[in-house]
């Protein structure tokens, strides 16, 4: 049996999968949010419980927000900044008393698509996380891409490209730095800029259900998001020039994201070849908690 969990900065799931990915058991839970300890306990019993719930012992994968520094063993790039600085592995490992696996959350989420997903007929994979955050993570060949730092597909906090001057220096990111494609194309993100522009607080969800009644204000929000996102997703295709594109968290729920992203993206992309595959996923919310599952290699 193979545990996954997915470590999110407001909820926490965890999943037993058989040898040949079906679920046994499920669960989900709020994120003890600012509380290291805390999240640990809870860690512990999610994994105490799905065993005792199957009978059976099972490897253990968490996706986590961030990454360990390959230097300190220490987390380092978490949004859910509570568990940055600290041993995280090493005091999961002694809590659970066995080898765990960690890796990005946005590193989980396009494995599971690579692996048994929407992206499961390519090679080459680029998977985003638009939720809380903004994370990214590259597949290859369904192997993850890490990198030397654990840092790979780390779009997230690179400056939006070629920015308008209305855009310009950009928001100030908790990681410290201005202008970040978290700070402009996340939920929190989507949600200040229909404020900025209309002086009233709406978060993603209802910024999306407005723009569905036909309301001007909801639909612009939605159009700088687009136009945003777009940008920072042809600067990717640029770089890595990836077979299809997977859509994660709670803003890849968004139909128009995947009718409208091709043509903005379009005149961004250096090559006369613009078209570009952008998919929802095929597991939805479970793609990041199976991911977890799958750091344990398939027999």
């Amino acid at each position: 049996m193979r545990i996954g969990i997915d470590l999110g900065g407001t909820k926490i799931s965890a999943v037993a999968l058989d040898e040949n990915g079906t679920v046994l058991q499920a669960i989900r839970t709020g994120t003890p949010r600012k509380d290291y300890a805390g999240t640990l306990a809870t860690l512990r019993d999610l994994v105490a419980a799905l065993e005792s719930r199957t009978g059976l012992d099972g490897s253990v994968g968490i996706g986590m927000p961030g990454s360990l520094s390959p230097r300190t063993g220490l987390v380092q790039n978490a949004n859910s900044t509570w568990l940055n600085g600290k041993p995280f592995r090493h005091d999961l490992e002694q809590i659970l008393k066995r080898d765990i696996r960690l890796a990005n959350d946005a590193n989980c989420f396009a494995l599971s698509e690579a692996v048994d997903g929407a992206a499961s007929d390519a090679r080459n994979v680029f998977g985003v996380i638009l939720g809380t955050g903004c994370g990214g993570a590259v597949v290859l060949n369904k192997k993850l891409l890490n990198g030397p730092r654990n840092i790979a597909g780390e779009w997230g906090h690179v400056p939006l490209p070629w920015m308008q001057t209305d855009e310009f220096p950009g928001p100030l990111c908790w990681c410290g730095r201005h202008g970040c494609m978290e700070s402009f194309v996340s939920g929190p993100a989507l949600g200040r800029d229909y404020q900025q522009h209309n002086g009233q607080a709406m978060s993603a969800r209802q910024i999306h259900e407005q723009a569905l009644t036909g309301n001007k204000a909801a639909l612009a929000s939605l159009a700088r998001h687009v136009s945003r996102l777009g940008r920072g997703l042809a600067m990717i295709v640029n770089i890595l020039d990836p077979d299809i594109i997977v859509l994660g968290g709670g803003l890849s729920k968004m139909p128009h994201l995947y009718r409208q992203l091709p043509d903005a993206m379009s005149p961004f992309i250096f090559s006369q070849e613009t078209d570009i595959r952008i998919v929802a996923p095929a597991h939805g919310d479970d793609s990041g908690v199976r991911g977890a599952a799958w750091l344990w290699d398939r027999p």
